[in-house]
């Protein structure tokens, strides 16, 4: 599904990610952890292709395609999904639109208004969003934890192989954290193949979506990786420990 190998990242000249490699198989589910400023974001922003970061030197391979070079455009195309860790508001474009206009660009597929219409409000019950959101301007006006559950709403609709949470966890409050796993393990059912990286700090999401394979980043590089017992060493010990050895 996806191999990052030895990736080099800048930002401005300045290097932020040294020689990642990672590798995530159909249908696994991984979590990337990290203090503050370790590059996590900047690694999800450069698996979707965003043009201010330059790639030094590695390849981002999907679903056997070279895809270092390509356009962020054409990688939500093939069915790459990045949710933002802070969605923001586009005024004037509804959000039933976009959506509309996105799951057809996708797919390929044409609906009708009526059952596109259908398809989007069975989702939004599913994520508990008001039926009026379909028809505001995306995220204008929403609260933090409102524009979290909208990413998930666009995940439902788009259907993508390979997704990516920056932060999904963070500004959520108990209740909408479960309906985001929620929406997750929906969507997963449906495509037993998908992937997901899950960038996070805490374990809160990861007692409801439980990784195959956990990361640490620290200052740019995965000092360790591990399975799903790795989040309870962090809980106990921080990252000082793997920050200090780090830094020997």
């Amino acid at each position: 599904m996806l191999q990052v190998t030895n990736l080099c990242v800048a930002y401005n000249e300045h290097i932020i990610l040294h020689d990642i490699s990672l590798t995530a198989q159909p249908g696994s589910i991984h979590a990337l952890m990290g203090p503050n400023g370790s590059g996590k974001s900047t690694l999800a922003v450069t698996l979707m292709g965003h043009p201010h970061y330059a790639i030094k030197h590695g390849s981002i391979i999907y679903n056997g395609q070279d895809i270092t070079t390509i356009s962020a455009h054409l990688r939500a195309k093939n069915g790459i999904f990045l949710s933002f860790q802070n969605p923001l508001a586009i005024p004037g474009v509804t959000l039933a639109t976009m959506l509309k206009e996105a799951h057809q660009a996708m797919t390929g597929i044409t609906l009708d208004v009526a059952a596109f219409r259908a398809q989007l409000l069975a989702a939004m019950d599913l994520l508990e969003i008001p039926h009026t959101f379909a028809d505001r301007p995306i995220n204008e006006g929403c609260s933090g934890g409102e524009r979290k559950r909208l990413e998930m709403l666009q995940l439902l609709i788009l259907k993508p192989s390979l997704v990516i949470l920056d932060e999904i966890d963070s500004g959520l409050d108990v209740d909408a954290l479960q309906l985001v796993a929620k929406a997750l393990m929906t969507v997963r059912a449906a495509n037993p193949l998908m992937s997901i990286l899950m960038i996070t700090h805490y374990n809160r999401i990861t007692q409801y979506i439980v990784p195959d394979a956990v990361h640490m980043l620290i200052d740019g590089r995965i000092v360790e990786s591990g399975d799903c017992t790795l989040i309870d060493t962090i809980e106990l010990h921080g990252y000082s420990s793997k920050v200090s050895v780090h830094g020997e």
